[in-house]
């Protein structure tokens, strides 16, 4: 077993889930790896497996309630949440994400994650339609610039009889990712640097009441926001007009229109060190908006618009003799590859992240999202597809092969 886990204290959370037979396995694999493992069931939990099994399998009392006399003669959760190193649930539920999310601190469980300042670790684990519900999306983005670790979920078969993500990782999974040296040699893998990310739609005005726009929601460069951020980045968020709520920790400018946005974009560009661009920007504006509502006369059976391009911002960012390490979206409908290769070429791009926004359930206004990466780095040229998976796991993949790709460049 690994022994990076020996000697570790480790306060293993059971919430009431089905995945909850699946502990048991986890809290034997830790014990075999080395680490001191205290666990702490929900009420809902001992419905799935008892406690008396996790005392057998790690050798210490199993603590359920916040309001054990015997254990809180002596302030027993808060000497609790001081021992541990870590702090790992799983598996985590919709509803204790929820919890979490908010603060909430009306069981044992979520007491201690409060209480504590170990590193905190969660495997969530529910129905594919909750973990796709845009409220756990939230909380799960949330929980993310809080600080916690994500690790799943999994796609698959579920216990339900449906099929998608929502399963718990595997305790093999969970214990590799555990003891894998970057979870001490590499927390913040981001710090000391400047993220700007462009993100939402832009609005290209035809007169006063009407505007030429897309279906962009914002919401994948909302999650890119919260991952940097959550990966120690200073973050500068230029956001389209959206109804989502800043991410917490990251510094948000409003703007309306391309040219709006483009000025931000070259203002920022030169002082930051990676530069996303995920914003949908429309290519083309009215040459000249009416300074009045625009009527419909009797007789005319048309209207003629005479449009000019934008401004190319992640183009002009690229071709900055200061430019930062540069990555771009591509949102096609077919030849993704294709498409995707040619405009990291063309704009001069050194990482591009295309999805294919045809796809049911994935791209604009979903909360899952699929996606080819290309880049090019000091090593070469380099590909990964990512699967569907929640915009905010995507979002994490894409900083983080972003970052390792600008660290390649720089070696070289």
């Amino acid at each position: 077993m690994p022994s990076s886990l020996s000697g570790k204290r480790i306060l293993l959370g059971i919430s009431a889930g089905i995945a909850a037979y699946k502990s048991a396995q986890l809290a034997r694999l830790l014990t075999q790896a080395g680490a001191e493992v205290r666990v702490v069931m929900t009420e809902g939990a001992q419905a799935f497996i008892t406690p008396l099994t996790l005392q057998a399998l790690t050798g210490e009392p199993v603590r359920t309630s916040l309001l054990d006399p015997e254990a809180e003669a002596g302030m027993g959760h808060i000497e609790l949440a001081r021992w541990a190193d870590l702090v790992l649930v799983a598996p985590a539920t919709a509803d204790l994400m929820a919890r979490l999310a908010t603060g909430q601190a009306d069981d044992l469980l979520t007491t201690l994650c409060l209480a504590s300042r170990a590193d905190k670790v969660m495997a969530p684990a529910m129905n594919q339609a909750m973990w796709r519900h845009p409220a756990t999306q939230r909380n799960a983005s949330q929980l993310t610039a809080d600080g916690w670790r994500l690790l799943g979920p999994a796609s698959g078969d579920q216990a339900c009889g449906d099929i998608g993500p929502g399963r718990m990782l595997e305790p093999e999974a969970i214990l590799e990712a555990l003891a894998a040296p970057t979870q001490t040699a590499e927390v913040h893998p981001a710090d000391g640097l400047h993220v700007v990310i462009t993100a939402g739609p832009t609005r290209e005005p035809l007169d006063p009441v009407r505007y030429l726009s897309n279906h962009s929601s914002g919401k994948m460069g909302y999650a890119l926001a919260a991952a940097a951020a959550a990966l120690g980045a200073r973050v500068t968020l230029i956001s389209g007009p959206v109804a989502l709520a800043t991410p917490e920790g990251v510094e948000r400018l409003d703007v309306e229109t391309a040219r709006e946005m483009h000025d931000a974009a070259q203002r920022l560009a030169g002082e930051c060190d990676l530069f996303i661009g995920c914003a949908a920007v429309a290519d083309y504006r009215a040459e000249t908006p009416a300074e009045h509502k625009i009527k419909k006369r009797e007789g005319e059976e048309g209207l003629t618009l005479t449009l000019v391009k934008n401004p190319d911002i992640i183009a002009e960012v690229a071709a900055r003799a200061d430019r930062p390490f540069v990555v771009g979206f591509a949102a096609e409908t077919r030849d993704l590859e294709a498409y995707a290769r040619d405009k990291l070429t063309r704009k001069g791009l050194d990482m591009i992240v295309a999805n294919d926004v045809s796809a049911a359930g994935l791209g604009f206004g979903a909360d899952d999202n699929a996606a080819l990466l290309l880049w090019r780095d000091g090593e070469g040229e380099g590909g990964e597809s990512l699967p569907p998976q929640s915009k905010a796991t995507l979002a994490r993949a894409v900083i983080e092969r972003a970052l390792a790709c600008r660290r390649a460049r720089a070696a070289h």
